[in-house]
C-alpha cells in the first residue's frame, strides 16, 4: 500500500493525527470572515489517481496532486461522498484535515466480494460531493478519474491446446514445421512470456517468443514415425500468483511419413487383335515401384496423348497390371496405319511420382475388303391402308451381312410412321394409315458400320374404309303438279374419300311403294316418270335414296331421306253438270220468277264459279245470277218476238282464270195455257267424276305409310374382335423349319357386319428377332426369318 504524497516534515504529525483523532474535516473558527461568505470549492474540477488491480481493502488511491478544499473557516466540518461512477461499490471517499486544508482521500472498501480487475475495467470516473455540516448552502462537486494499474495476475493460455502436423522424413533441418500460440491478458512486461519444451528434445526446437517449432535433427521413420511434444509457456514478469508460472500445456503431435523416393517404371507389351474380337486388348502394361507401403502402390496408368477423341481406355487387371482397350466406336479410318498413344503411370505416394512417358504404337488386323451392298438397289413395297401397327413391311439386308450388322432408319417426317428392328433389318408399321392423307412414304435405311444406305418406297394401297357421305342430312323439294314427264326435280350428291373403284358411287331409290320418280344411278338426278295430279294423288312423297360405292370385298352404303311435295295448280276449267238444256215457258211467265239454275264445278280446290250469258240476251229479257247460276225472267214476254219463238242463250262459267266450254239453253215461248216452265238437260256426270277423284285422293292420303327410315347397321362398329376360345398359349415348332413354312392359323371373329366386321391381324409383341410374320387378312403365322434355334429359345 502506497502512502499519500506528503513531505517528510509532515509525515510524523500526519500519522499521529490519524491515530488520535477522527477523520473529519473541521478546524477552529476564524474570525473576521468576509461579509459575502467564504469561498467553498475543490482545488480542481477533475483529479487523476491510480490504484493497482487486486488491491486489498482500505488501499488508498495515489494522486500526484493534493485533492480537497481549502478551509476558509476553521469551523467548517466538511464531509465527502461519492455520488456516481462507482456502481459496484469499490471505493469510499474520506476526509483528512491538515492545517487549513481538508484532504480528499479515495480508498478501496472492505467487505466487498468483488475486487478490482483491470482486464474487466481499467478506469473509473467518480463524482464526489463535498458539503459542510450545518450549512445546507455550502456544497460543491468534483470528478476523480481512477486508473486501475495492471498486476501480473494471469497466466499465459494456449489456443488451441492440441496441434498435429505431418512431415516427411526427408524434411531439411531448420524447417519450420508448426507454430503454437498462447496469449496473456496482462499488459506490458506482465503480458510477456516465453515457450519451451517440457522435456528436452534433440530433434526439435521451439522459438521462445514466436512459438515456431523447427526441425533440429535427422528423422528416421523406421525408428519412430510419431513424436508427442509438450510445450509450455512461462511469464517473464513477477508472478503475483506464485512461483509456478506455467500456463496450460500445449501438445504437438508430429507424424513422420516415409519419403516417396522412386517413380513407377512401366513395361508395355503390344498386341494386334483381329477386327472380329468382341473385346480386343491392344497392349498389356505392367508397372513396378521400388518404394514400400503406400508409396510403392500404383495409383493408375493414364493415356496422356494421342487420343483426342478418347476412343481408348486403361483397365486395371491386377495390382500393377493394366490392359489397354478400345471403346466400341473406335474409328480406324482416322488412323489407317495405327495409333501412337502416350502412356504414363503414377503412384500413390506423397509427393506423388510419375513414370516416364511411354509411346505405344497399336494396330488392329483390318477386316478383309468385301464389296457389301444391300440386296436391292431400291425396295418398293405396297402396304394396305388398314394395316394395323406392328405389320411387317419389309426386311432389308446387306450381303454379306456381318454378325454385328446394325440397321437404323434415317430420321424424317415419313420415318415417324415406321419402326425398325436394328438387328434383323425388319421394318414394321408404327401407326395406322387410315387417317393419313399421303400415298407414298420414302424411307432411307442406314447400316451403321458400313455406312451403306438404301431407299425404301412404301406405297399405301387404298382400302374401302370410307362410307359415301351425302352433302345434306336430308333432301326436301316442292314441285308443280303440272311438270312434264321426265322433268328433273332434284339432284342428290354424295362423296367417298376412298380412291379408285372404292370411291366410285352409284345411286338408287329404295322404296316399298311405287313412285312416279326415278334416279340416275351415276348423276343422282331424280326425275318424274309419269304425270302428276295434285287432286288425285298424295300431296307428298317420302322415300330413301341409297349411295353405294364399288368397293371390294365389301360395298359400303349410306342412305338419305328425300321428301317431294306437290304444289296444286289451277289447271282445270269449270264443268257444267248439265248441258244442252231445252225448255218451254208461257208468254205470261211472271217477271223475276226462276226459270232454271245453272251449275258448274271446278275440281281445283273446289274454287267458286262465276256464271255469265255470252249471247242470246240482247233484249235483256233474262237475268243470270253470276254467283248462284239462277236464271230468272227480267222482262215480260208479252211483247217478245224471238226468232222462231225460241230464245237461245249461250252461257259460260269461269273460276277467274279458266272458262268452261259454253253451253246453250234454248227457251221456247208459247201462248196459252202451258206449264210455267219445263226443261230437259243432258247430264254430264261431273259431280260423280269429282267424287271419284276425291275418293281416290282420300284413299291415297289415308293409306298407312310403311316406315322406310334408314338404320345404318353397316356403319356402326359395336363389337370388338374376339379370339377363338381354343386359342393355344404355347405352340411347338421345329427349329429347322424353312422360311415361309406355316406355323399356326389364328382365328378370331367380330359380330359387326360389313367392313366393321372385317378382322386384320398383327403381332403386337414377342417377335423381337422377326422370326415370324402373320398374314394381315387370314391370320396365318409363318416363318419369316430363320433365326431361331433351340439353344437360344
Amino acid at each position: 500500500m502506497r502512502a499519500p504524497l506528503l513531505g517528510p516534515a509532515l509525515l510524523l504529525p500526519l500519522l499521529l493525527s490519524l491515530l488520535f483523532r477522527p477523520l473529519s474535516c473541521h478546524g477552529q473558527v476564524t474570525h473576521g470572515a468576509s461579509q459575502h461568505g467564504p469561498r467553498f470549492a475543490f482545488t480542481q474540477a477533475v483529479y487523476h489517481a491510480t490504484v493497482y488491480e487486486n488491491s486489498a481493502a482500505r488501499t488508498y488511491a495515489n494522486s500526484k496532486v493534493k485533492m480537497g478544499i481549502h478551509l476558509a473557516q476553521r469551523s467548517w466540518e466538511i464531509r465527502y461522498r461519492i455520488t456516481s461512477g462507482d456502481d459496484e461499490g469499490f471505493f469510499k471517499a474520506e476526509e483528512y484535515v491538515l492545517g487549513d486544508f481538508c484532504f480528499l482521500r479515495i480508498r478501496t472498501k472492505g467487505g466487498n466480494a468483488a475486487i478490482l480487475n483491470r482486464e474487466i475495467q481499467d478506469n473509473y470516473v467518480l463524482t464526489v460531493k463535498a458539503s459542510v455540516k450545518g450549512e445546507a448552502l455550502l456544497e460543491t462537486w468534483t470528478k476523480v478519474s481512477i486508473q486501475v494499474l495492471d498486476m501480473n495476475d494471469l497466466r499465459p493460455l494456449f489456443s488451441p491446446t492440441t496441434y498435429s502436423v505431418t512431415i516427411t522424413e526427408s524434411t531439411p533441418l531448420r524447417t519450420s514445421i508448426a507454430q503454437v500460440t498462447a496469449t496473456d491478458a496482462d499488459i506490458g512486461s506482465n503480458g510477456e512470456f516465453y515457450y519451451f519444451f517440457k522435456e528436452k528434445m534433440e530433434l526439435f526446437a521451439v522459438h521462445p517468443t514466436s512459438g515456431v517449432v523447427s526441425l533440429s535433427g535427422k528423422l528416421n521413420v523406421d525408428e519412430q514415425n510419431r513424436y508427442d511434444l509438450e510445450i509450455l509457456a512461462v511469464d517473464r514478469g513477477m508472478k503475483l500468483y506464485g512461483n509456478n508460472g506455467v500456463s496450460s500445456t500445449a501438445k504437438l503431435f508430429v507424424h513422420v511419413e516415409r519419403v516417396n523416393e522412386h517413380p513407377p517404371v512401366m513395361n508395355v507389351v503390344t498386341h494386334s487383335p483381329s477386327w472380329l474380337d468382341k473385346n480386343p486388348v491392344y497392349a498389356m502394361v505392367t508397372v513396378e515401384d521400388l518404394d514400400e507401403g503406400l508409396n510403392g502402390e500404383i495409383d493408375s496408368v493414364v493415356i496422356v496423348g494421342g487420343d483426342p477423341s478418347e476412343q481408348f481406355f486403361i483397365e486395371r487387371i491386377d495390382e500393377g497390371e493394366f490392359a489397354l482397350k478400345g471403346s466400341e466406336s473406335v474409328n480406324w479410318e482416322t488412323c489407317p496405319y495405327g495409333c501412337n498413344l502416350t502412356l504414363q503411370a503414377k503412384d500413390r505416394g506423397t509427393p506423388q511420382k510419375f513414370s516416364t512417358v511411354n509411346i505405344v504404337h497399336i494396330v488392329v488386323k483390318k477386316r478383309p475388303t468385301v464389296d457389301a451392298k444391300f440386296e436391292k438397289e431400291v425396295y418398293d413395297v405396297s402396304l394396305n391402308e388398314i394395316s394395323p401397327p406392328g405389320t411387317i413391311v419389309e426386311a432389308v439386308k446387306i450381303k454379306p451381312e456381318p454378325d454385328d450388322a446394325e440397321y437404323i432408319l434415317a430420321p424424317s417426317a415419313d420415318s415417324a410412321f415406321f419402326q425398325m428392328n436394328t438387328v434383323t433389318g425388319v421394318i414394321s408399321t408404327k401407326h395406322w394409315f387410315t387417317k393419313v392423307n399421303q400415298d407414298v412414304f420414302n424411307l432411307e435405311v442406314l447400316e451403321v458400320d458400313s455406312e451403306l444406305k438404301v431407299k425404301v418406297r412404301v406405297t399405301i394401297d387404298d382400302a374401302n374404309d370410307n362410307t359415301p357421305t351425302f352433302a345434306l342430312p336430308s333432301y326436301e323439294v316442292f314441285i308443280n303438279e303440272s311438270v312434264p314427264v321426265g322433268t328433273s326435280v332434284l339432284t342428290v350428291s354424295a362423296v367417298d374419300e376412298d380412291k379408285g373403284e372404292n370411291g366410285y358411287i352409284t345411286y338408287s331409290v329404295s322404296s316399298l311403294q311405287p313412285l312416279p320418280f326415278r334416279i340416275n344411278q351415276f348423276s343422282g338426278v331424280i326425275s318424274t316418270t309419269k304425270e302428276l295430279d295434285f287432286e288425285s294423288s298424295s300431296e307428298s312423297f317420302v322415300f330413301v335414296v341409297r349411295a353405294s360405292d364399288w368397293g371390294s370385298p365389301y360395298r359400303r352404303e349410306s342412305e338419305v331421306n328425300v321428301t317431294i311435295h306437290l304444289e296444286n295448280v289451277n289447271d282445270n276449267q269449270p264443268l257444267f253438270e248439265k248441258v244442252a238444256c231445252q225448255g218451254v215457258i208461257s208468254m205470261d211467265f211472271p217477271v223475276d220468277e226462276t226459270i232454271t239454275t245453272m251449275s258448274a264445278i271446278d275440281v281445283d280446290e273446289l274454287e267458286l264459279v262465276k256464271y255469265k250469258i255470252i249471247s242470246g240476251n240482247e233484249w235483256g229479257y233474262f237475268d243470270l245470277n253470276p254467283d248462284s247460276g239462277v236464271l230468272v225472267l227480267r222482262r215480260s214476254l208479252t211483247t217478245a218476238t224471238p226468232k222462231n219463238g225460241v230464245f237461245s242463250l249461250k252461257i259460260t262459267a269461269t273460276d277467274g282464270e279458266n272458262f268452261s266450254d259454253p253451253i246453250f239453253v234454248n227457251i221456247s215461248v208459247v201462248h196459252g195455257k202451258s206449264p210455267p216452265k219445263s226443261f230437259n238437260c243432258k247430264e254430264t256426270r261431273v259431280a260423280q267424276k269429282l267424287a271419284e277423284k276425291l275418293l281416290k285422293k282420300s284413299k291415297a292420303s289415308s293409306k298407312p305409310k310403311i316406315e322406310e327410315g334408314f338404320i345404318d347397321l353397316f356403319s356402326v362398329n359395336r363389337q370388338m374382335p374376339q379370339f377363338d376360345k381354343a386359342f393355344p398359349t404355347d405352340i411347338a415348332v421345329q427349329e429347322d423349319l424353312n422360311i415361309g413354312s406355316s406355323v399356326f392359323m389364328v382365328n378370331a371373329y367380330d359380330g359387326d357386319t360389313g367392313f366393321n366386321g372385317q378382322i386384320v391381324y398383327a403381332i403386337s409383341d414377342g417377335n423381337t428377332d422377326s422370326c415370324f410374320k402373320i398374314d394381315m387378312e387370314t391370320g396365318l403365322i409363318s416363318v419369316f426369318l430363320g433365326r431361331f434355334e433351340y439353344s437360344h429359345r
